[in-house]
């Protein structure tokens, strides 16, 4: 089964469902025959989500002593930059781990 849709999709989900579609098709993988590396993409995925909507509260409320604003922006970038990067290396049919989660899974 061609899984190249299934990971573009996984790593575009930040833009319209962050927490949805990673979690749908990792549920969906149990049911049909879908390879390993879907399953632990779509885990990296959540993983790298929850993390980066985490650490941007943090510097959120940091960013109120001026101290967490250069985080707060950092943080953003790299929620938008990163999945970008994913889908391009899926394009070129290269692997791709998340930064910060991917050597968890």
């Amino acid at each position: 089964m061609e899984t190249k849709g299934l990971k573009i999709l996984i790593h575009a989900s930040p833009f319209f469902a962050p927490f949805l579609i990673p979690v749908a098709i990792f549920i969906m993988a149990f049911f049909v025959e879908l390879d390993e590396q879907v399953k632990r993409l779509s885990i990296q995925a959540l993983l790298f989500q929850l993390v980066m909507g985490l650490l941007i509260v943090v510097s959120a409320i940091l960013s109120i002593v001026i101290i967490g604003l250069p985080f707060l922006i950092g943080f953003l970038i790299m929620t938008i930059i990163i999945p970008i990067i994913a889908i391009i290396k899926t394009l070129q049919d290269e692997p791709y781990n998340y930064p910060i989660v991917g050597n968890w899974f």
